[in-house]
């Protein structure tokens, strides 16, 4: 038990997880779901950097878990760890929660999210006062939950291009149904990305990667890293279809965040930086051959 309290999972540059380690130092450093810094590895030797300017005597304060869902959610994973936490966004979390899990209104002009009215009869916009009934919420929810039995068992019988298909679906009913911001969409585009990558379907994948990004713009702090790896992976796609301007962008995005997270000495952001450096003269040499066309 003390081991698993004190243990911290090892994870490479993207953040992928490769093992379990214990670092006494850093164990003593608490929890909060809106971290003022990130822990991160390079080989076995883990730093802590700062995700923004800490004050003297301020705490010093990383995520343990995934932080980008609902208060419930992220207070049943940290019990592991025997606490419960108090941070500003635990504490006055309602107003989120409602738009990270929330149904989103009929109207499609309107971006307003969805509460239960007082007879929980009906969902109310709180934003223009239009109401969704609970039954026609329960049958999609319902149907989406058929969908998804459906689609996890082709992907875990490595019928990819078919689950894709059907997630694909899932997707449009989720717009219909949850809020843009609905971690519960988020989830099923970020399912979308990973199965058109090892698809190598980039296209596809560039689009679900797109739409991932405002979500976690608004679930992350500025710069946290799964931002700066979704920038990353955004314009690696761009630059493999030849949307350079693009690449340069998402790339340049990456590489302000990520060498903030990572350290501008790691061997991945000086990969990261060999690719902007050739995207910039890509899109230098493209402007230069334009000029010279008008001329």
């Amino acid at each position: 038990m003390q081991f698993a309290c004190n243990a911290h999972t090892i994870c490479d540059p993207e953040l992928r997880p490769l093992g379990t380690g214990l670092y006494p130092v850093i164990s003593i450093i608490n929890h909060s779901c809106v971290p003022n810094a990130v822990l991160i590895f390079d080989g076995r030797t883990a730093y802590v950097r700062a995700l923004q300017p800490i004050n003297k005597d301020e705490e010093v304060s990383i995520s343990y878990i995934e932080t980008a869902t609902v208060t419930k959610k992220r207070n049943n994973d940290l019990k592991q760890y025997f606490f419960t936490c108090t941070c500003p966004r635990c504490v006055k979390g309602f107003d989120e929660d409602a738009l990270l899990e929330g149904f989103r209104c009929k109207n499609q002009a309107c971006d307003g999210f969805l509460l239960p009215n007082s007879g929980k009869k009906a969902y109310t916009c709180q934003k223009c006062g239009a109401s969704r009934d609970v039954e026609e919420i329960k049958n999609m929810r319902s149907e989406i939950l058929q969908l998804s039995d459906k689609a996890s068992s082709f992907l875990s019988s490595g019928n990819k291009a078919e689950a894709g298909s059907i997630y694909k679906i899932i997707e449009q009913l989720e717009r219909n149904l949850y809020h843009a911001f609905s971690t519960t969409l988020l989830h099923t585009c970020e399912t979308l990305l990973k199965i058109y990558l090892e698809l190598q379907d980039w296209w596809t994948a560039l689009t679900y990667c797109r739409l991932t990004i405002p979500v976690y713009e608004r679930v992350y702090p500025p710069f946290h890293p799964m931002i700066g790896l979704q920038f990353y992976t955004c314009g690696k796609l761009e630059w493999l279809l030849e949307f350079t301007e693009d690449a340069l962008k998402s790339l340049t995005r990456a590489a302000d965040i990520l060498k903030v997270t990572h350290g501008v000495k790691s061997q991945f952001m000086k990969e990261l930086f060999g690719k902007l450096e050739e995207a910039r003269a890509e899109v230098s040499f493209r402007l230069s051959s334009r000029h010279g066309h008008d001329e």
